[in-house]
């Protein structure tokens, strides 16, 4: 069954004596629990699709519907883990995650009954005192991830989570991740500049070209987890998405020559 349907996008952004084609044709079908990455250079227009999932942006034409609904606006049914963590810095780690759950208006036991089981899943039970400003990189995506799960939202929706950490740490963070959507089983869309990572976590990989960011790839990823990132199975596959990637690289390198990007 579909849980997201992306039914001809596209979007447009004016610029000054232009319009930027930014999505041209984006059709999607992910299933209840699959785990997708879109990938691709900057600029292919992974973030802008995710934003339209997300509510935060309407596409210029066609559709999104999100669990068969319409997507008009963000709702409780889409969490969204940004980069930046995105964390109240004057908040505890606990007050953080429990925000949500007390603009939701739940019980205070049963608030409290729910932060500590997700600071107990996410490994931050030691440190449900402390402020942001306090942990390191990696601990404070562990709460904004935690924040998002407080809502417990169907789809999950991820832009460049990991992207600024260091690479033990994001591999720390992946395997988590891959813990909690199958304890879980939330549709998880993850945007990504990193092949390995996509290739780690996804059920299926979406690769978008450069601007306008249309379908170039869909691949299924066969490979059973946990994934061993020296197999040749997964570097034939690394091999085919890093020339599909370097393709749509090299179209964007050279309209920046061009003087044609809007970055």
């Amino acid at each position: 069954m579909s849980d997201i349907l992306i039914n001809h996008v596209y979007k447009r952004f004016a610029v000054p004596g232009n319009e930027v084609v930014a999505l041209k044709d984006i059709n999607l079908d992910i299933a209840a629990g699959e785990f997708v990455c879109l990938l691709g250079p900057s600029g292919c227009g992974k973030s802008t699709l995710l934003n339209a999932i997300a509510g935060f942006s309407h596409p210029s034409e066609g559709s999104i519907t999100v669990g068969g609904r319409p997507v008009v606006n963000p709702g409780p049914d889409r969490g969204m883990v940004f980069q930046e963590y995105a964390l109240f810095p004057w908040m505890t780690v606990a007050k953080n995650v429990r925000f949500g759950l007390e603009v939701k208006g739940m019980a205070k036991d049963a608030a409290d009954a729910r932060v500590r089981e997700l600071l107990d899943m996410l490994g931050l039970s030691e440190f449900g005192e402390r402020f942001p400003k306090d942990l390191s990189g990696g601990m404070r995506q562990r709460v904004a991830i935690a924040r998002v799960l407080a809502l417990d939202s169907p789809v999950l929706l991820m832009d460049e989570p990991f992207g600024a950490l260091d690479a033990l740490t994001r591999r720390s963070l992946q395997d988590e991740l891959l813990k909690i959507w199958a304890r879980l089983g939330k549709t998880i869309v993850f945007v990504t500049h990193s092949i390995e990572e996509a290739i780690y976590l996804a059920d299926r990989i979406v690769v978008l070209t450069y601007r306008p960011g249309t379908v170039k790839r869909d691949i299924r990823v066969e490979m059973p987890r946990p994934r061993d990132a020296a197999s040749p199975e997964f570097n034939a596959l690394k091999r085919d998405l890093s020339r599909l990637v370097s393709e749509e690289q090299q179209r964007h390198e050279a309209a920046e020559r061009a003087g044609l990007t809007t970055d």
